[in-house]
């Protein structure tokens, strides 16, 4: 198994990325090579320094980095000879068989989409998110890759999140769910009661409309969503869970009684946190292409960076995307057009 990493992608390049390949070198055994992609000179020593094993490792030199602030599909297309774009080709020549990048997320989904492709029947990729829930874990798909989205390619996220949760998470007959402003299937706009029509009729365990709350409090396994509403569904929920761990330190530090409460329930604290942690779920998996696309978050941590690439790992052990071409085949139809 041989995974490209976008070495120069993140806030915390490239130390992060070369510390989480070293981690994931010691934890994933099933890996034979990983492909650091970036400024070579820079990625040499801190791979001396780091003490990786160099026979696992393989650096291929890029020039250009796509900055996060940039245009993706400009970036891609002027910047050939970044590390995103570099990566993304080894995938594509098939010297590799996945990319991991913690870089800008628009310029990762438009190089996989603009020099992948898509899967055979798949019109439109789309980034599953995990949500940790009380049932284990959600995927939200689409997270942002398409923000201009029809019904018929919220169909397609259905299938292959399903496709995606059966066959890595082991979930015989994952729950579907649409996400809308109510429960009732006579809520919604005109856009998802379209979606809920064919969500209906497909061959899919489909539960109905879901509320935001029931990402979390709910028995589901996949929610769909346009990408424009699910990307602000995660920053929303992310800001949330910081926001409110915040708070809870603060009050918890007011009082010297507080204080010493801080201590007794500090590992339950923690652990909670974890549950939540994007560094424990390591990153999203971009559906629909050929080759396997793990979107990491910009302000990964080696641990974060570990985890994609065990999330990398596990799609290709599970050949995701035969599965994923499979079903949507099954689909009646598929065009751009609905």
């Amino acid at each position: 198994m041989r995974i490209a990493i976008d070495a120069m992608g993140g806030d915390k390049a490239p130390e992060v990325n070369i510390e989480g390949a070293h981690l994931a070198l010691n934890e994933l055994p099933e890996i034979d090579k990983l492909y650091l992609v970036g400024d070579k000179s820079l990625i040499e020593r801190r791979v001396n320094s780091a003490g990786l094993n160099k026979n696992k490792i393989e650096i291929v030199h890029s020039s250009e980095i796509v900055e996060m602030n940039e245009s993706p599909a400009m970036a891609i297309r002027k910047k050939k000879k970044s590390s995103i774009s570099i990566a993304t080709e080894l995938v594509k020549s098939g010297e590799c068989e996945a990319i991991v990048s913690a870089g800008n997320t628009g310029a990762a989904v438009a190089a996989a989409t603009l020099k992948l492709r898509n899967i055979e029947g798949v019109d439109r990729a789309g980034i599953a998110s995990p949500m940790p829930n009380e049932y284990g874990t959600c995927y939200l798909v689409d997270a942002g890759a398409n923000t201009e989205a029809k019904p018929f390619h919220l169909l397609q996220y259905a299938v292959m999140g399903s496709v995606y949760s059966k066959e890595v998470n082991g979930k015989p007959s994952p729950k579907v769910g649409l996400m809308s402003n109510g429960s009732e299937d006579e809520k919604g706009s005109t856009f998802t009661k379209e979606v809920f029509s064919l969500l209906k009729d497909s061959p899919l365990n489909f539960v109905g409309n879901v509320e935001g709350n029931d990402l979390f409090s709910s028995e589901l396994d996949v929610v769909v969503c346009d990408g424009f509403t699910g990307n602000i569904v995660l920053k929303s929920c992310e800001a949330t869970a910081k926001a409110v761990a915040k708070w809870v330190k603060e009050e918890m530090l007011k009082t010297t009684l507080r204080k010493f409460g801080a201590l007794l329930v500090k590992p339950a604290f923690k652990a909670a946190m974890a549950r939540g942690s994007y560094e424990e779920y390591g990153g999203s998996l971009l559906l629909g292409v050929k080759g396997v696309c793990v979107i990491a978050h910009g302000g990964s941590s080696a641990i974060a960076i570990k985890n994609a690439i065990r999330v990398a790992s596990e799609s290709i052990q599970q050949k995701l995307n035969p599965h994923i071409e499979t079903e949507i085949q099954k689909l009646d139809f598929h065009s751009s057009d609905n």
